[in-house]
């Protein structure tokens, strides 16, 4: 798998209570949604603060009182892994809601 990531895998779906779900990992609807995320969202910069590391959904949590947008800050970060992102003092987009 060397030289590849989610988006040269071709489009990746899940089952979910018996249906299939496709997900946008591998979706060029992704890919040109990151490059453009300024028509999309209006957001403001903020920072990983210490003790946050790898942590969206505490990330999500600070500034949308929910940890449940973890996966838009990853998203609109163009993250695909925590753990290798997301690092203490890191400059990050928060979309406004």
């Amino acid at each position: 798998m060397a030289g590849e990531n989610h988006y040269t895998l071709g489009s990746v779906t899940y089952e979910h209570r018996g249906r299939q779900i496709p997900s946008i990992v591998g979706s060029t609807t992704a890919e040109n949604l990151i490059p453009q995320l300024d028509k999309y969202f209006d957001y403001i910069v903020g920072y990983v603060p210490a003790g946050y590391e790898h942590r969206p959904d505490l990330i999500s949590n600070l500034w949308f009182d929910t940890p449940n947008y973890w996966w838009l800050i990853l998203l609109v970060n163009n993250i695909s892994d925590p753990l290798e992102g997301l690092n203490s003092g890191d400059k990050v987009f928060i979309p406004k809601l």
